[in-house]
């Protein structure tokens, strides 16, 4: 007889742009917010009753209450303030699960009256997920496409050859890279004092990318280890970091057909195929949670 595995419903991708107006001068929180939820839903499987099963459109509408309810301090306590409400308010909703992508803007100076106006910067999308069983909380933060680049200081070199092995030694080369990184809060419950969420946000990143910088790199796994033990080392509020760096390659181009010589100079930037290096990084002692696979998380 066929027995129900685990199963999860909600509203994906739900769109909000929040604005606090502070008299001539705005502010804006712009979110990707999609809610999952789960507990006890056999029965709309299995007979197709909807007594337990709160509408994914009474979820996509209490997005949008909470943003003005409660307002948007932060991706994390957006998800908190949801994910805390679902379970408590619905007996048969035993998880929660909210995923954020935020969308970051900057105001743009200018000599006219009002601070209103904003251009949408590029550099990365940051990430929040926050999971709630009903006692105890798991918060992953993160980012993607952070693309980043070393133009020297970077060799890889001493690798195993074979047969089949054409690509010579550098020792001198760009060391380029699409950041997409997950870490791991060791906030549980709610006797805890929470993190700074943005603080943290913000010194995550500074460490990240200091590490980069300032790593003299033999290969990206070593730059990936000096980027995450960074953050380990730096940030007492995270206990993992789970990253997944695309190596994007830059050949050199043989300019020798038109009596050039190219001293490190001028580049072929290959988008595919590319390496793929993806590790994670903790804290001694501390037990691995965060998906090896980020494309699920």
């Amino acid at each position: 007889m066929p027995i129900l595995g685990q199963n999860q419903y909600g509203k994906a991708e739900n769109r909000v742009v929040r604005i606090t107006r502070d008299g001539a001068t705005h502010h804006i929180k712009d979110l990707n917010v999609s809610v999952s939820l789960s507990g006890d839903m056999d029965e709309v499987h299995l007979s197709g009753s909807n007594a337990h099963v709160l509408p994914t459109d009474t979820t996509k509408n209490t997005v949008y209450a909470f943003a003005k309810e409660h307002g948007i301090e932060s991706a994390e306590q957006f998800g908190i303030h949801l994910a805390r409400h679902f379970v408590t308010s619905q007996p048969a909703i035993h998880r929660a699960r909210i995923r954020i992508e935020e969308y970051s803007w900057e105001r743009i100076e200018h000599s006219g009256k009002g601070a209103h106006s904003f251009v949408r910067t590029g550099q990365e999308t940051r990430l929040a997920q926050i999971t709630y069983d009903g006692s105890a909380w798991e918060v992953v933060s993160g980012l993607k496409d952070l693309t980043l680049m070393n133009s020297t200081d970077s060799e890889f070199w001493g690798y195993v050859k074979d047969k089949y092995t054409t690509l010579p030694e550098a020792h001198d080369r760009i060391l380029a890279t699409d950041v997409s990184g997950r870490w791991r809060f060791n906030w549980t419950d709610d006797e805890q004092p929470t993190p700074g969420w943005d603080t943290s946000y913000a010194q995550v990143k500074r460490h990240m990318l200091e590490a980069f910088a300032e790593t003299y790199s033999l290969s990206l796994q070593q730059t990936l280890y000096a980027m995450g033990a960074r953050i380990i080392d730096h940030r007492s509020e995270i206990d993992e970091v789970r990253f997944s760096l695309p190596n994007k390659h830059h050949f050199l181009v043989d300019l020798a057909p038109f009596g050039l010589k190219n001293d490190n100079e001028v580049y072929f930037a290959a988008d595919r195929p590319y390496g793929l290096i993806e590790a994670t990084v903790l804290r001694d002692g501390v037990e691995a949670r965060i998906p090896a696979d980020l494309t699920n998380l």
